[in-house]
């Protein structure tokens, strides 16, 4: 027997409405509805309105699950803030950020400003430098120009006439060369502009629930950027904060999104169980595997801190806040769907409420573990294709530090996202099936044919 034969097979078929005969249904016709009779707004699945109104024993339930819950994670987020402590300060002096417009670049030897090159002929194994000219367009030297050299490195980016650049100001004289160093590029009108076509786009397509998703959106980096950096970089354990941080994320995001309902209560439950899956499991094989979590980047920052950091903690915060984003997408699908089904069959029980919603989540999981993948797979490139030109064999490079928290990060998110389909389901097959169905505009106009 065929593999989707199978699955059917142990699934069942959906159990339909028999169908009324003409005559019978002819006398038990009413009529339809008035406008002030008829049933206020039912739900249509994921983003496709908002939903019917529970009942008070799915009220009930739902807040005694959810409640306990969402008090528990705003209490967690008061004592984990740091208040009134002062925020940590970098043992590098990285300088002042200003800006300025590179007038001319030209390559050559590298000479100090002031020296000059004697004779025509130079080394081949000295490395060229480029001599830019940079004018200021901010702080107390706005409008004059200096001289830097840059060395041309394989890593240094390469800079031109007329590029707009970041410099870093080390306090001295502000007219003087040797205060400034060229950092970086500005990039702060092409982010802004595809900033502004995202949203855009998201509110031409999804009108007032798309401006709902972009605030969604707004108060989750505002959760990060307020509660969770600063609670880390405080000492706090990283995980935890990522957890509680994660919560607060998703209570805000998946309510203002899709509306305050038992179907958004619903995923807001598959939601959290499949993050305490991944948390746990990614925790318990960090440790097996033995990784520090002291990659570059946690390197860098602990050496910025002055101070140790939990670098697994660390690592194990950026796979729960990574996975929370797949998690919204399935558990909200799942749940919308299995709300559907049932307004479409309300005869069906939980069982097969559950068994018809499990066979649109198999197609769902295989496309939201891919997403997850390759997500996180091109983030690692550059690890990837550095350690495939290491020559020292396949089993060395996926047991390396680098690659192995990528694997890690990537098989248990994939295993919570896998996990969030039939625990979504059922949830939602079990608070559905205990709502009263009302008949919708379309099963009325239906009738009447």
């Amino acid at each position: 027997m065929p593999r989707d034969d199978i699955a059917d097979a142990e699934t069942g078929p959906i159990r339909r409405i028999p169908a009324e005969r003409p005559r019978q249904r002819a006398l038990q016709r009413k009529p339809a509805p008035t406008r002030a009779e008829a049933p206020a707004g039912h739900g249509h699945g994921h983003g496709h309105g908002p939903a019917a109104p529970a009942s008070r024993k799915v009220r009930l339930l739902l807040i005694w699950l959810l409640g306990p819950i969402a008090l528990a994670t705003v209490v967690a987020a008061f004592v984990l803030y740091p208040w009134g402590q002062a925020k940590p300060a970098t043992a590098y002096q990285q300088g002042t950020p200003a800006h300025g417009t590179i007038t001319t670049a030209a390559s050559g030897p590298c000479l100090a400003p002031g020296q000059v090159q004697v004779g025509n002929g130079q080394p081949s194994d000295t490395k060229p430098c480029l001599t830019v000219d940079v004018t200021l367009t901010d702080g107390a030297a706005s409008g004059s120009a200096i001289r830097l050299v840059v060395p041309i490195e394989p890593s240094t980016p390469r800079f031109s006439a007329q590029d707009k650049v970041v410099l870093a100001y080390n306090g001295g004289d502000a007219k003087d060369s040797a205060s400034y160093q060229i950092v970086d590029f500005q990039r702060g009108l092409p982010l802004a502009l595809l900033a502004a076509l995202f949203a855009v786009a998201v509110v031409v397509l999804g009108r007032w629930q798309g401006l709902a998703a972009l605030g969604a959106l707004v108060l989750s980096f505002v959760v990060l950027v307020l509660f969770v950096l600063p609670a880390i970089l405080a000492g706090e354990n990283p995980l935890v904060v990522a957890i509680v941080g994660a919560g607060l994320i998703m209570f805000v995001a998946l309510y203002l999104t899709h509306g305050v309902s038992a179907r958004t209560s619903v995923a807001v439950l598959g939601t959290m169980v499949s993050l305490a899956l991944i948390g746990i499991l990614s925790a318990i094989f960090a440790a097996a595997a033995s990784l520090t979590g002291l990659d570059d980047s946690t390197s860098t920052l602990i050496g910025s801190l002055g101070h140790g950091i939990d670098g697994r903690g660390l690592l194990l915060a950026g796979i729960v806040i990574g996975a929370l984003g797949v998690l919204d997408d399935v558990t909200v699908t799942q749940t919308s769907s299995v709300w559907e089904l049932r307004r479409a069959n309300p005869d069906l029980n939980w069982r097969e409420l559950y068994r018809a919603g499990l066979r649109i989540g198999r197609d769902h999981v295989g496309s939201a573990v891919n997403t997850l993948v390759m997500a996180y797979a091109g983030a690692a490139l550059p690890v990837m294709l550095y350690s495939s030109i290491s020559g020292v064999g396949l089993g060395a490079i996926l047991g390396s530090q680098d690659v192995a928290e990528e694997i890690v990060r990537t098989l248990a998110g994939s295993v919570g996202i896998v996990a969030a389909v039939p625990v979504t389901t059922v949830l939602a097959a079990l608070i559905a099936s205990r709502e009263q169905v009302l008949p919708s505009p379309s099963r009325h106009r239906s009738k009447q044919q």
